[in-house]
């Protein structure tokens, strides 16, 4: 009677495989690049990046440590991240978050206690019939129907 109301919002992360863990008791230094999923329980120095166009997953625990840029399709934060965040589809920032740098995102969501110091912004989704023009180039008259492939 009283119980949460169930959205239907499309905001949720993609399940994915955790394929690869980083255990607290490991520290890199240095780039790490992944596919599917990525569990940091450990310490990296270096960027984390998810590999190519995949709809990779990082969970960072609260043990977790990461002092560089991330740049994801999903992520669980619930650790320290010194460096910008880019999350192209959905961010969790958990209750021990501590993020120090810029956040970009496409969908976030932010728990009581999550910290960030730094800005955030929403990534910008293009439109179906808008053509993306580079500042600085003369744009071209063509129709919004010869854009998508569709004939005349």
């Amino acid at each position: 009677m009283f119980g949460k109301k169930k959205s239907d919002n499309a905001k949720s992360i993609e399940i994915n495989k955790l394929s690869s863990l980083i255990a607290d008791n490991v520290e890199i230094v240095g780039d790490v690049i992944f596919s599917d999923g990525l569990r940091v329980d450990g310490r990296i120095e270096g960027n984390v990046i998810n590999k190519g166009d995949e709809r990779g997953l990082l969970v960072l625990s609260e043990r977790g440590c990461i002092e560089g840029s991330v740049r994801t399709h999903d992520a669980v934060i619930n650790g320290t991240i010194i460096g910008d965040v880019t999350v192209s589809h959905f961010l969790e920032l958990q209750p021990k978050a501590r993020v120090t740098g810029n956040i970009s995102y496409s969908q976030l969501q932010m728990d009581c206690g999550a910290s960030v110091d730094g800005k955030l912004e929403k990534l910008e989704e293009p439109d179906a019939g808008t053509k993306v023009v580079k500042l600085g180039s003369t744009p071209t008259a063509a129709p919004v129907a010869a854009a998508s492939g569709k004939k005349d």
